[in-house]
């Protein structure tokens, strides 16, 4: 019931009375399940500042991206010296400086089975313009001790404001682009690297092994990472349903038996290098019931440049990047087949993983590689040239060759180059921050140090959210089912939409340097009740009994109906700790059913869907003016 109790009440109350029941109160007071809308969707919106460059960053909670920069002289200081960390808040749009403590310059992470990010390798310590510091210890004017072996960096996200990076045992050895990835057991795998860095390696710094964290004793040699050199450099490398790791560098591909340390040959990449500095992206496409958990691997761009070629003496920012988009399915062929091309050549395009199923493709550039150098050739010290500032989108279940769309997409302003990233939020929409081709901080520079992060908002943005409601915190791998209640509202006026409602999982990965190691979407198996009153239920299976589809870990927990995610949620998957993960049976769904009283009543709601929407529609055009007329009484 209405209560008015002044006149300026009687106009703002009776809009926000009208919206309600037209179902547009979520938009209005911005309630638990709905994000605020979007001035625009297929669109870019400036979200803050980062404080330290956006070279690293992943997200480690519902709210808060981490953010992870080289050693230089960025204008926010913490314990004396400049913050190349940096914590920033999805509501509030705030970050706050961090001490990552060594020099995390091209560094790797990933997340452990327990929700403890790590953070690992990275460069020794610098002066300005990154210059070798006298002391690997620390000391003016960064006080950045050496991070290229000194330890592991470790972090436990918090909404509190009081967590900061740690420091634990040292590393083994030495590791300046390396690859990780998170295992079964919530252990990770750490592969690939170099001594002290450069455009690519070289023999006399590469470091050709792998090892584990926790530690399973000395690195291991790889034979693929020891024959591939010069671009051997921040390995692609997944776990796959199989146990066994997918690894691609050079133009070399081989499944890793890590129980044998046994590496079986696959068809060498075509068309292009994917792996740094060509920098391709790159993604694990969504298992599905539907694809029985197959795991397929997309690339797309790079360069064809020679492995000859790879020096810094020829015009290396104009050579033009590749357009090949490949995929392979290595737990069931060895051979990479065709997808539809890019619409142009691109390196450095991230490929993000969206919960209803596509893939976003945004940053990059049309000419050149990833890296920085001083020479004739390079755009500043940019090793790449004509930024891409659309954005675009692939539809993995499209026919061939309209499978990637430009179509409504509008620019962003700002080039995103080398040291660019992305990562997916929980409202669905998509952090985007970095660029920085630039030895030190250069705010003039062609290409300048960026620290604005923007906000990119794909096409389902702005609709209803699905509010699903039985929710787990918590996901094992097999067990008993869940139910997820869902009104009539939430399945859009139609109990029949309930038939493709699907409940994904989500890991978003750690965003650096073109790749998002660990990020994909695991869609759970489900079947449906439709009630009579035109709500429904989704009766929900765990994970999979395979942690090798899923590892352990913090996840996101969307319920995506017609195409358009819920607002996502934090869970752990598996037991929240570094250890054997436990299998258990699955629990037969119910049959699949819609009761039949329901289809009298959805003609009913279908046959007055023209009324409801002309009203809502109405209600929307008056707001317009009554909100205007409402401000100035209340203000």
């Amino acid at each position: 019931m209405l209560l008015l109790t002044s006149p300026k009440q009687t106009i703002s109350e009776l809009v926000l009375y009208l919206l309600c029941a037209a179902g547009y109160v979520r938009a209005a007071r911005h309630a638990l399940g709905q994000p605020k809308q979007a001035m625009k969707v297929n669109a870019f919106e400036l979200v803050g500042n980062s404080i330290a460059s956006g070279q690293q960053v992943f997200l480690g909670t519902e709210d808060k991206v981490y953010i992870v920069d080289k050693t230089e002289n960025n204008p926010t200081q913490i314990n004396g010296h400049p913050a190349w960390a940096a914590e920033w808040s999805a509501s509030s749009k705030q970050a706050r400086p961090m001490d990552v403590i060594t020099n995390s310059f091209c560094a790797g992470g990933s997340v452990l089975g327990n929700g403890t990010w790590l953070n690992v390798g990275g460069n020794q310590a610098v002066t300005y313009d990154g210059a070798t510091a006298t002391s690997q210890l620390g000391g003016a004017p960064y006080n950045d001790p050496d991070g290229g072996q000194s330890h592991f960096r470790m972090l436990n996200p918090c909404d509190d404001g009081n967590c900061d990076w740690f420091l634990t045992a040292p590393m083994t050895t030495r590791r300046w682009y390396p690859t990780l990835e998170t295992l079964q057991d919530g252990s990770v795998i750490i592969a690939g690297g170099c001594t002290y860095g450069g455009y690519v390696s070289d023999a006399g710094q590469t470091n050709p092994t792998y090892e584990f964290f926790p530690s399973r004793g000395q690195p291991i040699l790889s034979p693929i990472l020891q024959n591939t050199l010069p671009t051997n450099l921040y390995p692609l490398i997944w776990l796959l349903p199989s146990g066994k790791l997918f690894v691609q560098s050079g133009w070399k591909t081989v499944l890793l038996d890590m129980d044998q340390n046994v590496e079986t040959p696959l068809q060498d990449m075509p068309d292009a290098i994917r792996v740094y500095p060509a920098s391709a992206g790159s993604t694990m496409l969504p298992l599905t019931p539907d694809n029985n958990y197959t795991a397929s691997i997309m690339f797309c761009g790079g360069s064809n440049i020679r492995t000859e070629q790879w020096t810094q003496n020829w015009d290396i920012p104009h050579w033009p990047a590749s357009s090949s988009c490949v995929q392979i399915t290595p737990d069931q062929s060895p051979n990479y087949v065709e997808l539809d091309a890019l619409p142009e050549g691109r390196t450095m395009g991230n490929l993000i993983l969206l919960p209803d199923g596509r893939v976003l493709c945004l940053n990059g550039a049309k000419t050149g590689t990833a890296g920085y150098a001083n020479n004739n050739f390079t755009i500043g010290q940019s090793c790449a040239d004509q930024p891409h500032l659309t954005p675009l989108m692939y539809n993995p279940k499209a026919p061939a060759t309209k499978r990637w769309s430009l179509d409504g997409f509008s620019s962003s302003s700002i080039p995103r180059m080398y040291h660019s990233t992305a990562t997916l939020l929980p409202d669905g929409s998509v952090f985007v921050a970095g660029s920085n081709p630039n030895s030190d901080v250069n705010t003039t520079a062609p290409y300048p140090t960026e620290y604005r992060i923007e906000r990119f908002y794909p096409s389902y943005y702005n609709q209803r959210r699905p509010e699903p409601q039985g929710l787990p915190n918590q996901l094992s791998y097999g067990g008993s089912y869940f139910n997820v209640s869902l009104t009539l509202a939430d399945i859009f006026g139609n109990v029949d939409n309930i038939q493709t409602a699907k409940v994904i999982v989500m890991r978003t990965g750690f965003s650096t340097h073109t790749m998002n190691m660990g990020m994909r979407s695991v869609q759970l198996q489900s079947s449906f009740t439709g009630n009579s009153d035109g709500s429904a239920v989704l009766h929900v299976n765990q994970l999979p009994p395979n942690a090798a589809i899923m590892p352990p870990g913090p996840a996101l927990l969307f319920v995506v109906v017609n195409d358009v995610p819920s607002i996502g949620i934090q869970v752990m998957c598996g037991s929240g700790k570094i250890e054997k993960q436990s299998m258990m049976p699955v629990q037969n769904l119910p049959t699949s059913n819609i009761n039949s009283q329901q289809a009298a009543g959805q003609k009913q709601i279908s046959g007055t869907s023209f009324l409801v929407h002309s009203a809502r529609n109405w209600l929307v055009f008056m707001m317009k003016y009554v909100g205007a007329v409402s401000a100035i009484l209340l203000f």
